[in-house]
């Protein structure tokens, strides 16, 4: 039995439906749905049974479920605009400190979600050796609340028995319920069908030009591969960066959504809002050779490949009251 918590979130609910493309459906989604459009994710999808994420804990510690394979761990807060800190701590470190524990004792494979929002402002790089995991410092309490469980695991000698993947920058389908959280290639996406246009954050930093700030973009789907690989490779353990190892422009990604759409490009930009200003993350890249190193054969799609795919094959077809043929 596979158990996937959030998994009706945006990457849970994604390899979900990766497992089920190769004939797996013997798995319990955990979550938390409340008024939320979540539910819509598994709408298709094959698991053997659902449960809230409190209740799933409960009858995992009182050993309610027959044999556990794997546990894919999704399950966050991951708004990295949560200001509830203690909140964050709860569900992002505490959890998370119990599930490890539980597969730990059990040899069960755990496989949860880190962030690269541990890295801060990228000043250190973006290197996922484990000697450096102490020197991160990051920007927001969501970033910290990844981050500290990265070093309890290190301090309580778990990640020779546990994998921790830091995403970057994700995007792709089933992202519909993120709201502010959703991707740029989704809001691009609406802004193009709406109005015509894109509205990026003008550049605050010298360093680098309008549409010019960089980011690691890697689509969900590739995502999903590398975590299935790793579902058959337990001794492939630590933490490790998810991303295409790749830095690409905003301008470059909303462009190619605006060629995905078969429309002129046309990008209009905006001040940096105060919110963001000092917190603001200029370039992300993630440095991929470990995860090549440990052998994982998955090759990442390019920026125009992975754009052209979530926008044709799912947004058009999700939100079709834009025809691209116009």
């Amino acid at each position: 039995m596979i158990i996937i918590t959030g998994g009706a979130g945006f990457i849970g609910s994604a390899m979900l439906w990766k497992l089920n493309q190769v004939g797996i459906s013997d798995v319990i989604i955990a979550d938390e749905l409340g008024d939320s459009n979540k539910w819509k994710n598994l709408v298709g999808l094959r698991f053997h049974d659902y449960l809230h994420k409190t209740d799933f804990l409960k009858k995992l510690c009182e050993e309610k479920f027959p044999r556990i394979d794997t546990i894919i761990h999704m399950g966050a807060i991951s708004a990295t605009t949560e200001t509830n800190v203690d909140l964050l701590m709860e569900n992002n470190f505490a959890y998370t400190k119990d599930l490890a524990l539980f597969c730990a004792q059990r040899s069960i494979r755990f496989i949860y979600a880190s962030s690269a929002a541990t890295y801060g402002d990228g000043s250190q790089g973006y290197n996922d050796d484990e000697e450096k995991l102490t020197s991160l410092r990051p920007l927001n309490g969501y970033g910290y609340s990844k981050y500290i469980f990265d070093v309890w695991a290190q301090r309580k000698q778990l990640l020779n028995k546990i994998v921790g993947l830091k995403f970057f920058n994700v995007f792709g389908p089933n992202e519909y319920h993120k709201g502010d959280m959703a991707s740029v290639v989704f809001k691009a996406y609406h802004q193009i069908a709406d109005k015509g246009v894109v509205k990026l954050f003008q550049s605050d930093n010298p360093a680098y030009a309008d549409g010019e700030q960089m980011r690691d973009f890697v689509y969900v789907k590739d995502c999903v591969e590398v975590m299935y690989w790793l579902m058959q490779k337990p001794d492939v353990n630590g933490v490790y960066n998810l991303g295409t190892g790749k830095a690409r422009t905003f301008k470059d990604l909303v462009t190619a959504a605006f060629i995905a759409m078969r429309k002129p490009v046309n990008i209009e930009y905006i001040p940096m809002p105060p919110a963001l200003q000092g917190k603001y993350q200029y370039f992300t890249e993630a440095r991929m050779d470990k995860l090549a190193k440990a052998g994982c054969p998955v090759k990442f799609k390019s920026l125009e490949e992975s754009v052209a795919d979530y926008v044709q094959q799912y947004l058009l077809k999700e939100f079709p009251y834009l025809s691209h043929t116009d």
